[in-house]
């Protein structure tokens, strides 16, 4: 598990690097193609490059975020519960949530691969939409991956009782 462990890890800390540079190069197409539009020469396709860099960004931030934490959680309920029970609702949870995005990274490749057959462009620039959409269900994949990863981890310490 440790092998697989330091692969996610790498492919998660790759994926953060890949969404904050579409993050960046999405700040500086909207700030060039705004000040484009005050002197009449917009940047064509700017808004598909935008929407697809936006996607390129949570696919890549997904893995990330979950590994440390950061969404948005609500610990009220729990704060006074034993330490043992919140890893049981924490399980509960988190099972619950890698069977709604296994289903929904199933879904997006299934997706993709029509979109893929139908031979489906962008409007403006003609880009191959399929290509996003199999990176958004790359994204979505280790994002599920990393959540059997702590689901792990958290049985690991119910079993050994270590519930610190």
């Amino acid at each position: 598990m440790k092998q697989t462990a330091s692969v996610l890890n790498k492919l998660s800390n790759t994926m953060k690097i890949i969404g904050g540079i579409a993050l960046i190069s999405m700040m500086m197409l909207t700030v060039v193609d705004v000040i484009g539009r005050c002197f009449k020469y917009p940047i064509f396709g700017s808004v598909e490059i935008v929407g697809f860099l936006a996607t390129i960004i949570v696919a890549g931030a997904l893995p990330y975020t979950y590994k440390i934490g950061g969404h948005v959680g609500v610990e009220i309920l729990m704060q006074n519960a034993s330490r043992k029970t919140q890893i049981r609702v924490r399980l509960i949870t988190r099972t619950l949530t890698l069977i709604l995005f296994s289903l929904i990274t199933w879904q997006m490749f299934l997706h993709a691969a029509e979109l893929r057959q139908m031979g489906e462009v962008s409007m403006s620039l003609k880009f191959p939409t399929y290509y996003i959409a199999y990176i958004l269900g790359f994204g979505l994949l280790i994002f599920s991956v990393t959540i059997v990863e702590t689901i792990y981890h958290d049985i690991t310490k119910l079993r050994k009782g270590d519930l610190k």
